[in-house]
C-alpha cells in the first residue's frame, strides 16, 4: 500500500498547442503538444507511476482539455478538470503571482493534494463519457461553432459593401443548411440512444431538442446527484456574500457554461408557456424581484425539476409529490 507521503499529484496546464505536465509543485515541469502523440507521451511518461498517482488535476479550457481528461481516465487514472476561476483563485491565494504553463502546472499540482483531502474528492473525479454522449456532445459543439459564425456574418452584412452582400448571403444560407442537418442528426442521435430519458421531459415546455441535447451530452450528472449539488455543478446555485453583521447579495458564479447558456434558453421559454416555471416567474416579480434575478432562480428551479424527474423515472407531472416541491 502507498504511503500518503509517497502519493503524486499531477498538474496539467492545457493550451491549444501543448500539455504542462507537473508531478508536484516544485519539481521541473515537461512540456508535451496537446495532440494524439502528445497524450501518447503523457500516458506513457505517467504508467510507470500509476500506482503512485493519486489524482491528475486539468482546468476546464473550452474542450481543448477533454482529450487529455479521457485518455487519463480510461487508461485508469483519477482524473478532476476544474473551473478556471477556482484553479486561479487557489493559486492566487497561495502567492502563485506570475503566470507561465510551469507555474500554472505546479499550482494545479497543489490544488489536486488539497482537493485529494477533501471530503467531497468522489463527487470531483471526471467521468468518462460514453461513445453516445461524446457524439452528441460534438455535435452540439459545432452546432454552436457554426451559429457563432452566422452572428458574425449577419454583423457584417448591416455594414458590408454591395459587393460583399451576394456573398454573405450565399455564406448565410450555407451555415443554415449545416446548422439544420446538425439538428437533425442530433435529433435522431438522441430518439436512438436517449429516448427514455426524452420521454421523461415530454411534459415539461421549454425544454427543447437543443436545450435536450444540451443536458444528454454536456450534464451526464442529471438525475445522480441532489438539488443543491446539480445547481453548484452548472452554476445556477445561489451563494451567499456574508461578512460579519454584513449580508451580501447572493451571486451566482462558475459551472458549465454551455449548459447555463441552453438553460436560459430554456427557462425564457418555459416563463412563458410552462405553467410551474411561469406562475414561479411572475410570483418573483410580483416580489419585486428584478428580471434578470427573477430568469436566473427559474433556471435554477427548471434544473432541479428535470433532476427531480430524471432522478425518479417518471415523466414529469407539477402533481407527483416528487416533482411537486421541486
Amino acid at each position: 500500500m502507498t504511503n500518503a507521503s509517497e502519493l503524486i499529484f499531477v498538474g496539467i496546464d492545457v493550451s491549444k498547442g501543448t500539455l504542462e505536465l507537473a508531478l508536484d509543485d516544485s519539481a521541473k515541469t515537461q512540456t508535451l503538444g496537446n495532440d494524439q502523440g502528445g497524450v501518447d507521451a503523457l500516458i506513457a511518461k505517467l504508467k510507470p507511476l500509476a500506482a503512485r498517482v493519486a489524482v491528475v488535476l486539468l482546468e476546464a479550457t473550452g474542450g481543448l482539455e477533454q482529450p487529455a481528461a479521457a485518455a487519463l481516465c480510461a487508461s485508469g487514472f483519477a482524473v478532476m478538470v476544474v473551473n478556471p476561476r477556482q484553479a486561479h483563485d487557489f493559486a492566487k491565494a497561495l502567492g502563485y503571482l506570475s503566470k507561465t504553463d510551469s507555474t500554472d502546472a505546479r499550482a494545479l499540482s497543489h490544488f489536486a493534494r488539497t482537493l485529494y483531502a477533501s471530503d467531497k474528492r468522489e463527487r470531483l473525479l471526471y467521468k468518462l463519457p460514453t461513445p453516445q454522449q461524446e457524439t452528441l456532445l460534438a455535435m452540439v459543439t459545432r452546432r454552436g461553432q457554426l451559429v457563432g459564425m452566422r452572428v458574425a456574418e449577419s454583423n457584417r452584412l448591416a455594414s458590408a459593401h454591395a459587393s460583399q452582400r451576394k456573398s454573405i448571403h450565399v455564406h448565410l444560407k450555407m451555415l443554415d443548411r449545416q446548422i439544420g442537418q446538425i439538428d437533425d442528426d442530433a435529433q435522431r442521435h438522441l430518439v436512438d440512444h436517449f429516448k427514455d430519458k426524452l420521454a421523461l421531459l415530454k411534459g415539461l415546455k421549454g425544454v427543447g431538442p437543443g436545450t435536450q441535447a444540451m443536458l444528454m451530452a454536456a450534464l451526464p450528472e442529471l438525475g445522480t446527484l441532489t438539488h443543491r449539488e446539480i445547481a453548484k455543478l452548472v452554476g445556477v446555485a445561489p451563494l451567499n456574500c456574508d461578512s460579519g453583521k454584513f449580508k451580501g447579495k447572493r451571486t451566482t458564479w462558475g459551472g458549465r457554461a454551455n449548459v447555463r447558456a441552453a438553460l436560459y434558453m430554456a427557462a425564457l421559454s418555459a416563463a412563458r408557456f410552462d405553467p410551474t416555471i411561469k406562475a414561479f416567474y411572475h410570483r418573483l416579480l410580483a416580489a419585486g424581484k428584478p428580471k434578470k434575478v427573477a430568469l436566473t432562480a427559474c433556471m435554477h428551479k427548471l434544473l432541479t425539476i428535470l433532476n427531480a424527474v430524471i432522478k425518479s423515472g417518471m415523466p414529469w407531472q407539477a402533481s407527483y409529490p416528487q416533482h411537486a416541491n421541486a
